[in-house]
């Protein structure tokens, strides 16, 4: 029995669980949302001094510059290329199915006010101007820029300064995992409380509208998930992609319940650790900047999405405008993790890149909430596969 009552078999449960009594009984949900609610925020609590140590630790781990920059570029070029095939996924799998083509569906005068991502936003996303107030702001990107200098530049020490300041950071660490831990264990609970006032607040019958819509992410999602990033495991990492799923499975389910990378990223990093055999440096250098930049699940979803509004406005994307897709989609998605509401800015610059109307956003939003909470999950599990791949080829 104590087998069967594991966390992630609790917290696969807490979903089911959190669905059926946001159904039947939606006045739960308004009840015991700040169950959920204080469950989210100790895990954002743990998120910013998490990654400072966890990401500075792992630049000291590498012990000098050529070993930085190995794992460096290992890591953009596995997040640029997984992003790249799932996008690649629903452009193909969105022409084929063809959604939103003779629609009935009616189109909103005025969408959603979006910011448009420039590049100097992109710029000032990165580079922090004052760490401490990135720090307090919890502004991720700049704080794994500054995490990175600053280990670098720690590495440069002389004598035992070095293994003093190291020791001091490695303590901090492992205090800050074993705080995620305790509040790890109150998962199945903040879980339950999240579906269940999602489900009863927007209901589930808004789907139908939208079901071939969201029936062609929902497929580019799995295929991407459970096809594409296991081949990449199995011929690149050497490994058995879905023994490491099953190990590690209790991250994606987290990502599917909170719709939330940074938030799950404390479990992530532990899982990974301690379930799925990957070095702590590895670990905390790749996680942290995946959960930032590297959205597979988000990037296949805004490639569909511009073309089921192209579909509903009639316009026809040429070859050509195809491939803008493809490109700002992929490019996108490293750009824009950092800035809130991610998924919208990356639709408008996409929208934009094809000239098509941006009022389009407002027919998906129906239905967005449900599909987040799935395309997190794969941003997980591509960052989990990242960190395992990229473990076996950085000594």
């Amino acid at each position: 029995m104590r087998r069967l009552l594991t966390l992630e078999n609790l917290t696969l449960l807490s979903i089911v669980g959190g669905v059926l009594a946001g159904v039947f009984f939606p006045v739960l949900g308004e009840r015991i949302k700040i169950v959920g609610d204080i469950f989210l925020a100790l895990l954002k609590m743990i998120i910013v001094p998490l990654v400072f140590t966890s990401v500075f630790v792992a630049t000291l781990g590498l012990g000098n510059l050529r070993k930085f920059g190995d794992m460096g570029v290992k890591t953009a070029i596995y997040y640029l290329s997984t992003t790249g095939l799932s996008v690649l996924s629903g452009l193909l799998l969105v022409s084929l199915l063809d959604p939103g083509k003779g629609s009935e569906i009616k189109l909103p005068e005025s969408g959603p006010e979006v910011k448009k991502l420039t590049f100097e936003d992109l710029v000032w996303s990165i580079v922090p101007t004052n760490p401490i107030k990135s720090f307090t702001e919890g502004h991720v990107l700049q704080i794994i820029f500054f995490s990175v200098l600053f280990g670098l530049a720690t590495l440069t020490v002389k004598g035992n300064k070095l293994d003093q300041i190291r020791d001091l950071f490695e303590g901090l660490n492992e205090a800050l995992i074993n705080l995620t831990r305790w509040v790890v264990k109150l998962t199945p609970l903040g879980v339950f409380a999240l579906v269940c006032y999602v489900v009863s607040s927007v209901g589930l019958g808004v789907l139908k509208s939208l079901w071939e819509y969201a029936l062609t992410v929902v497929l580019g999602l799995l295929i991407h998930a459970l096809v594409t990033l296991p081949l990449i495991a199995f011929f690149f990492g050497g490994y058995n992609p879905y023994a490491y799923l099953r190990s590690i499975r209790e991250a994606p389910l987290l990502a599917f319940s909170t719709a939330s990378s940074a938030a799950t990223l404390p479990v992530s990093m532990q899982v990974a650790q301690e379930k799925g055999g990957v070095r702590r440096e590895t670990a905390g250098f790749v996680l942290p900047l995946g959960a930032t930049i590297n959205m597979d699940g988000t990037a296949l979803y805004e490639s569909v999405a511009v073309v089921f509004i192209a579909n509903l406005y009639g316009i026809e994307l040429s070859l050509p405008q195809m491939l803008v897709v493809f490109l700002t989609a992929t490019l996108a998605s490293v750009g824009a993790a950092a800035i809130p509401g991610a998924g919208l800015v990356m639709l408008t610059l996409v929208l934009s890149s094809v000239g098509v109307p941006l009022e389009g956003i407002g027919v998906i939003v129906a239905v967005d909430r449900f599909l987040d909470m799935l395309r997190t999950a794969v941003n997980v599990w591509g960052d989990l596969n990242g960190a395992k791949i990229i473990d076996r080829f950085v000594n």
